[in-house]
């Protein structure tokens, strides 16, 4: 269920969202980054993902955000849970002077790159990078280099 922007805004000026994060590795160990069209972290390189809607079970809103963002539909056993995060931001979708709070459930899904097709939607260019390269790079997003802290790749201070 989608709702009008005025209850949108609500929602996001008063209540944490809930996500699914995409964390996308190829055959050979890279993760698939995207360069975010959108607010918030809008410019920033940033795995896929999107928003739990109301009443989505998790293995729908999985399949639904693999095929919007990956242009291939995985169902959630596919994937593996990778974890929980919360995720801050001082912006919004719309730009106006309230911030996101995202509460994130990570997992990871192990893709055969050539069979995606990637959506430019949410995205306007797309690459492939090695944990320990991601994680050396301003442009991609702590809360994207958050999901490698726990393998020793990179360090993000304050997360």
């Amino acid at each position: 269920m989608f709702l009008s922007e005025p209850d949108f805004t609500t929602v996001v000026r008063a209540t944490p969202l809930v996500s699914i994060d995409l964390i996308v590795e190829n055959e050979r160990g890279e993760i698939l980054l995207g360069r975010r069209n959108n607010r918030p972290a809008q410019g920033y390189w940033f795995v896929p993902g999107g928003r739990v809607q109301k009443n989505e079970t998790l293995a729908v809103a999985f399949a639904r955000l693999t095929q919007a963002e990956l242009g291939q539909r995985f169902a959630m056993a596919q994937g593996q849970f990778h974890g929980v995060w919360q995720h801050f931001y001082d912006d919004n979708f719309s730009g106006n002077d309230f911030s996101t709070h995202y509460v994130v459930l990570g997992y990871r899904l192990r893709v055969q790159e050539r069979e995606l097709t990637l959506p430019d939607a949410q995205h306007s260019e797309y690459r492939w990078q090695l944990p320990s390269v991601l994680c050396a790079s301003d442009e991609v997003h702590d809360n994207s280099r958050a999901y490698f802290l726990d393998e020793r790749f990179c360090e993000v201070p304050g997360l």
